[in-house]
Formats: C-alpha cells, sequence, structure tokens
C-alpha cells in the first residue's frame, strides 16, 4: 500500500512535464484543442528553432548558466567557511550569533531587495554580473545545512590533524569538506535551481536585454493579448534541461546527504 501511493503519487508529479514536452511539440493551434491530447496528432520539432529565433535564447542560457554556476560556487565557498567557523571554533557569543544568524530566514526576500537595490546602484552594478550574482552568493540556510551537518563529523579526525600540525583551515580543507560531500552535494543543487529560476532579482536589476538571464527571457515570450504556448513551452523544457543535469550529475551524494540526516543537531 505505501509504494502503491508513493507510485502514484511520483506519476502525479511527473504530469505538468509530460504536458511541458508534449505542448513544446504541438502546433499553435493544437495546444488548445478539446479534449486536450498528450500525444500531438502533428509533433511539430521546429518550435525548438523558432525559439531560437524569437530571442536570443543562447546568449539567456549562457547569462543563467554563468549566473548559477558563480552564485552556487559562492555559496558553496562561504557557507562551509561560516558553517565550519559556527560547528568546530569556540569563541565568545557564538551560539548567540548564530542564533542571530539563523533569524534572518523570517526575513522575506521582498523586504531586502529594496536596499539591496539601492546598494547595487550606488555600486554602479546594475545591468552587470556582479549585480546578478555576488548578493545570491550568502545564504543562511547554507550555512545552517552545513553546520548541522559538521556537527555529526567526530572531533577525533581533527583532534588528530591538529596534533600532525594541522591548521584550522587545513582541517576545514583536508578533513571537513572530503567528508561532508552528501551535504555540499544536497547545498550545490538547492542553490543552482534557486539561482537558475530566480525571475524576481534579475528582473529588478536588469534592464539590457544582453543581461537578461532564461526565465527573465522567457517572460517576454507572453504576449499581452496572447501567447505562443507551444514556443513557449520548447523555452521551458530547454531552461529544464540544465537543472536537470546537475541533479543526476550530484545525484549520489544528494540522496546519501538526505539519508543520513544533515538537518540534525
Amino acid at each position: 500500500m505505501f509504494y502503491t501511493v508513493l507510485i502514484l503519487g511520483a506519476l502525479v508529479m511527473i504530469i505538468p512535464f509530460v504536458w511541458m514536452l508534449s505542448t513544446s511539440l504541438k502546433t499553435s493551434g493544437g495546444t488548445m484543442v478539446l479534449p486536450p491530447q498528450i500525444i500531438p496528432e502533428e509533433v511539430n520539432w521546429s518550435n525548438y528553432q523558432r525559439v531560437t529565433e524569437a530571442f536570443p535564447i543562447l546568449r539567456f542560457l549562457w547569462n543563467s548558466t554563468l549566473v548559477a554556476a558563480l552564485s552556487t560556487i559562492g555559496q558553496l565557498i562561504l557557507c562551509s567557511m561560516a558553517a565550519y567557523a559556527f560547528a568546530r571554533l569556540q569563541f565568545k557569543g557564538r551560539d548567540a550569533l548564530f542564533l542571530i544568524y539563523l533569524a534572518t530566514l523570517m526575513v522575506p526576500t521582498q523586504v531586502t531587495m529594496t536596499p539591496q537595490f539601492i546598494l547595487m546602484k550606488y555600486l554602479g552594478w546594475t545591468d552587470t554580473y556582479q549585480g546578478l550574482i555576488l548578493p545570491g552568493m550568502f545564504n543562511a540556510f547554507g550555512t545552517f545545512l552545513l553546520r548541522q551537518f559538521f556537527l555529526n563529523i567526530p572531533r577525533e579526525l581533527e583532534e588528530a590533524a591538529f596534533i600532525d600540525g594541522a591548521s584550522h583551515f587545513r582541517v576545514y580543507w583536508q578533513v571537513i569538506l572530503p567528508l561532508a560531500k552528501p551535504a555540499l552535494a544536497t547545498l550545490m543543487v538547492f542553490s543552482f535551481m534557486q539561482s537558475w529560476n530566480n525571475f524576481l532579482w534579475p528582473l529588478i536589476i536588469v534592464s539590457d536585454t544582453e543581461m537578461m538571464t532564461l526565465p527573465l527571457g522567457l517572460a517576454n515570450l507572453q504576449g499581452r493579448w496572447a501567447t505562443d504556448w507551444n514556443l513557449m513551452m520548447a523555452g521551458v523544457v530547454i531552461s529544464v534541461l540544465p537543472v536537470l543535469a546537475v541533479y543526476m550529475f550530484a545525484q549520489k551524494y544528494f540522496i546519501q546527504g538526505l539519508t543520513m540526516g544533515g538537518l540534525k543537531e
């Protein structure tokens, strides 16, 4: 019974993706026919060529890839260093500082966007990669996730390294990080997906078409009076593929990170 429920749930979850792929292969008139057709009568592969001609999707794809990749790498570095400090170092006010840091998770993102935009405007970073990438590198959730995982690593390992003369940075780099691959892979998938699908911040910080990311560029396919849903879905299929590739690459460690209980104290 349990597995039956899981299978039914998986089928329900996959229906939107099947419909998205089906719509991307339909003609303009075939998207609204009744009854709906999962398998189109006429498969139209030219939609993918048309969507590349409708707007510079390759440029948007490059922007999204660059922004998501650098934001993810920055998050992994900064969050892991902060998590190591909160989990393994002893200093006055550590726990109180961590609680304050954790409390920022309760602040809605929309509240911080205005001061972030003012700061980016003051620095002259609007319509730049810096403005798109740097604000996404700082993530309290990522620090929390990695800290909880680091707490489960036996202290005897780092104590042995200290006896051999290792510094804190060497312990962090050569002892802690190799053991934290599952947690790092989990954070990598979450971070990449969040940055890749981010729409609101690029909408605020970018006005130049050359700097638009893929979600922002896809929004241009939606007309005021009518929308070519087949072209829209073709663009969405293209945008899903990099996220799927990242998940498949990190799948082994991602599942291991979830099953090892990285969120436990």
